[in-house]
């Protein structure tokens, strides 16, 4: 699991001694915490979700470029220059020749770019796919172990939801006996 920190919701297996433990008067209370907790869970889910589509439309914009840069490196020993496209808009592309070079720049984000040697540059788009994919990796895992919390706790707020019914259904019949 990645380092994000997420509560482990536990499973209630007696729910009548959970409901008789301190700060469990109503099912009505517990409900709401566990419907709190269930929030949370949802919270989390999304912003990881929103992480996951990012990483997964950044790692193959970075094996895109890393593809460049190899086909960069083999031209640069020759004095052809290359011809491209690239883009220039969404959708309108530009034809460019490039002369042999040993240096490129890449955007760094925060509009921020920086030139680097094509080898440098290989390195670093390297290192930042193998974290890239690490941190895809993680985030599944992560959101795996989010889908188990959100079956634990719709269980247990289930679990506690009929204990409660069947403790009002057995409180009226006791009642009802009682004014018989």
């Amino acid at each position: 699991m990645s380092g994000v920190c997420l509560p482990v919701k536990a499973w209630k297996e007696d729910v009548e001694s959970f409901m008789k433990q301190p700060g469990n008067d109503t099912a009505d209370a517990v409900l709401r915490k566990l419907d709190e907790q269930y929030q949370k869970y949802k919270y989390m889910e999304l912003n990881l979700a929103q992480k996951k589509q990012r990483l997964k439309s950044q790692i193959p914009q970075i094996k895109q470029t890393l593809e460049i840069l190899r086909h960069m490196q083999k031209k640069k020993e020759t004095t052809d220059p290359m011809e491209t496209h690239f883009l220039l808009a969404d959708n309108v592309y530009c034809k460019a020749s490039v002369p042999p070079t040993d240096k490129v720049c890449l955007w760094l984000g925060a509009n921020v770019m920086l030139e680097y040697d094509i080898d440098e540059a290989q390195s670093l788009l390297e290192k930042n796919l193998a974290t890239a994919s690490r941190n895809l990796d993680s985030l599944e895992e992560d959101l795996d172990f989010l889908r188990d919390q959100f079956t634990t706790t719709e269980v247990n707020m289930a679990r506690v939801y009929n204990f409660d019914v069947k403790k009002r259904s057995k409180d009226n019949l006791l009642k009802s006996v009682k004014m018989s």
